[in-house]
């Protein structure tokens, strides 16, 4: 089973990124787990759309090749980052000019949301994103997710403390998760 690990931050050192290796480790044994780099997609245009950039064209078979998605994202100014919206922007896009069912990259995948923030613990992105994986049609494993509230000694240290709460949740989470990606049509 292949897990793919979308973060919504592009910064190396990211404390979504962070978690997300954390939730990698966790999966060991269960899954086959990558992550996906798009720092290199152009912005949507649908100018560009066909034939689809490759940068473009390379996201769009990663996530083929996954049986789920997991994203980790934080919250920029009440919302997710611009570059993981692009990034969703062209996945949900048809794969096929004129394709009248809209097929897209997204289309059916199983996906989960977690993210790391400030008080809020990247609520209102995770809320968007939730919104996001309706509207593209995509299969979101609903439930616990694992929200994490960044403290000041994480900010101070650029490393990401979590509690054993947050473990718990974020374990729970791989867990559901790898059950739910792994199940059949």
């Amino acid at each position: 089973m292949r897990i793919l690990m979308i973060i919504g931050s592009l910064r190396r050192n990211s404390f979504n990124r962070q978690l997300a290796q954390i939730a990698a480790k966790m999966l060991e044994g269960k899954a086959e787990v990558s992550f996906l780099g798009y720092s290199d997609i152009p912005y949507m245009n649908q100018d560009i759309e066909f034939p689809a950039p490759e940068a473009v064209r390379r996201a769009r078979e990663e996530v083929d090749a996954a049986d789920g998605i997991w994203i980790f994202s934080p919250e920029y100014n009440f919302n997710i980052p611009g570059a993981l919206k692009n990034l969703l922007d062209w996945l949900s896009r048809p794969l096929v000019k004129n394709d009248p069912e809209r097929i897209s990259a997204l289309t059916g995948k199983k996906v989960t949301l977690s993210g790391a923030g400030g008080k809020m613990a990247a609520s209102n992105a995770r809320k968007r994103l939730a919104e996001f994986a309706v509207f593209m049609r995509m299969r979101h494993m609903e439930g616990e997710e694992c929200a994490v509230t960044l403290t000041p000694e994480s900010f101070a240290s650029d490393t990401l403390i979590l509690s054993e709460e947050d473990e718990r949740v974020l374990r729970s989470q791989a867990e559901k998760f790898a059950a739910f990606a792994g199940e059949k049509e």
